[in-house]
């Protein structure tokens, strides 16, 4: 597959996302390494980065977005079963598939085909045998390296969000 022309570039704290819109739809959202922001004049995509920069502000951040339609059938099924996992939780590759009357492993690889994280926030799946990557599992089809360091992070700030909104709670 050749380079993707994204209609913008957005850093994050880890990494940055490519965000590639068709037709006035989402199409994809690619984690990348560490880039220089890329601007656009494409709605949508200006849409996709605004959401996204509120989600940054704000993990609970509820997205409004529409999603070309991709994927298969079951692909589908458990993107929307990932979506119903709140922020801050996490359920197991096994959990989803029991859910699905499924196998881990399709989870898994239905998983890692998901063309929106973020939005459909599948590094909240996560391996149900600690050694596996320290429990967390794959991310976006990847087994080490930076995407892993991102899914950690994700898993961390929306730990920590769901702490600190508890505490919040508790204390009305």
């Amino acid at each position: 597959m050749g380079k993707r022309r994204y209609q913008a570039i957005m850093g994050m704290p880890v990494g940055a996302v490519g965000v590639l819109c068709a037709g006035g739809q989402l199409v994809r959202i690619d984690y990348l390494p560490h880039q220089p922001d890329v601007s656009t004049d494409d709605p949508t995509a200006i849409a996709v980065v605004e959401q996204l920069r509120g989600w940054l502000e704000d993990p609970f951040f509820r997205f409004d977005l529409p999603l070309a339609l991709a994927g298969t059938a079951f692909q589908q099924r458990v993107w929307q079963a990932i979506v119903a996992v709140p922020c801050g939780s996490t359920r197991t590759y096994g959990d989803l598939a029991q859910a699905l009357h499924s196998a881990p492993r399709a989870v898994g690889q239905a998983c890692g085909a998901n063309p929106y994280p973020i939005v459909v926030p599948c590094h909240r799946i996560v391996a149900r045998s600690r050694t596996f990557n320290g429990g967390i599992g794959g991310f976006s089809n990847a087994t080490d390296g930076y995407l892993l360091d991102i899914k950690r992070w994700l898993l961390a700030r929306e730990a920590e969000a769901s702490s600190m909104s508890a505490r919040v709670r508790r204390r009305a």
